[in-house]
């Protein structure tokens, strides 16, 4: 709805296309509490935003500016409403949802900037998840989008993608959005539920968009599309009958989605071209090592530290390094990956992670010493965030009194 509104209204409305978006939003809650969910809630959803875009522009056709390439189509009788029509057909919305992606990565902002303002306009997250997602406080996260958005207002259009010359400049950070939006939906910070399998879809579903545009169907994209088939062919097993968190080690591996990791297996094959390897090309491997193992004993553990090796020296992160001391204590030993988690660099960012200290209580309680393990899962349960890693915490709390 967002990315159509804006098509219409143009990038200095953007203030007005969220609020008639809100307005189609409150209107279903009202319309849907009497009359029921319609068969094509969506499709009810955008009919209502572009009615109430359609009321917008004959009440404040005179008083506003709204997108310059359409305002003359907009003037006249005969052309308004053809061109309503068009900007909410199903090719055009999802022409306007790459534009808008990367309309959003404007050279005048920071990556972190560009990156958020997708995540906030595009994918609706909420400064709280903003905040999850980039390891920083939620007011830091409200000022990023805040003065990200003033500089928005003042581009004069879309985004075009025929061609220009800051195309691939600006599908680096569209990457990163996407990275991070499927990241929430699997692993994200969600107080209701530890997986969101809509976000995952929806990550899906815009990375498909990408990998089909001819500009945006680089090694990279393949890559990342990989990386998020392999992960989501490990969903089903993510949560157990009690409705606590499995570990890696623990799933049931005989739910995972043979079709998505086939999927992934062949995109990443078809990433493989080129001399660009990205950080979504070493993840994916990652990911398709623990997918064609057999057994969590059967994985290449010493091919998954390498990998690691190798993504930390592309994008340094706590938490990749937080990765990379498990795999270690995979291979090694706890006691090694205790050592190489107390040598992680910037670990105070991860204070906030509750699988920080989770980590630390499982290879603690691994060691045999259940009181130190039993503290940091204390502290992990402390930091959870919903009640699926609620009860994650408590049951290894429990396990350490039982050894």
């Amino acid at each position: 709805m967002i990315a159509a509104l804006t098509r219409v209204f143009g990038f200095h409305n953007l203030a007005l296309a969220e609020d008639v978006m809100q307005d189609a939003l409150c209107r279903a809650l009202e319309v849907w509490k009497h009359h029921g969910m319609p068969d094509n809630p969506s499709a009810w959803l955008m009919t209502t935003a572009k009615n109430c875009a359609v009321d917008v522009l004959r009440r404040e056709r005179t008083a506003r500016t709204f997108a310059p390439e359409i305002t003359r189509l907009l003037e006249s009788e005969w052309t308004f409403r053809p061109t309503i029509e068009a900007a909410f057909g199903p090719h055009a919305i999802q022409d306007d949802e790459l534009r808008m992606m990367f309309s959003c990565v404007d050279p005048r902002l920071t990556e972190e900037a560009q990156v958020a303002l997708i995540l906030h306009i595009l994918c609706g997250f909420s400064v709280g998840e903003i905040s999850n997602a980039f390891l920083c406080s939620a007011a830091a996260a409200e000022k990023r989008i805040t003065r990200a958005k003033k500089v928005l207002a003042t581009a004069t259009q879309l985004f075009e993608l025929s061609g220009t010359e800051d195309f691939c400049s600006r599908l680096s950070a569209v990457h990163r959005a996407l990275y991070l939006l499927f990241n929430e939906g699997y692993h994200g910070a969600n107080t209701k539920t530890a997986v969101r399998v809509e976000l995952c879809r929806e990550a899906m579903r815009l990375a498909t968009l990408l990998r089909d545009h001819p500009l945006a169907a680089t090694p990279p994209t393949y890559a990342l599309l990989a990386l998020m088939c392999l992960h989501a062919a490990r969903m089903p097993s993510r949560v157990d009958e009690s409705g606590s968190l499995s570990l890696l080690p623990d799933q049931d591996r005989s739910q995972w989605n043979a079709e998505l990791i086939r999927e992934g297996q062949r995109l990443l094959e078809e990433s493989a071209t080129g001399d660009v390897v990205s950080e979504y090309h070493l993840e994916a491997a990652i990911a398709w090592c623990h997918a064609s193992a057999p057994t969590a004993q059967a994985t290449n553990w010493a091919q998954v530290i390498t990998l690691y090796d190798t993504l930390l020296r592309i994008r340094p992160s706590p938490v990749i390094a937080l990765n990379r001391a498990i795999a270690i204590a995979q291979h090694a030993g706890p006691e090694q990956g205790l050592v190489a988690i107390q040598a992680i660099d910037g670990c105070e960012r991860l204070q906030a992670y509750p699988f920080y200290p989770m980590a630390l209580g499982e290879l603690e309680l691994q060691c045999g010493r259940k009181t130190r393990a039993s503290q940091h899962f204390t502290a992990a349960l402390q930091l959870a965030r919903n009640p699926t890693e609620q009860r994650f915490m408590r049951s290894r709390i429990e396990a350490c009194a039982l050894r």
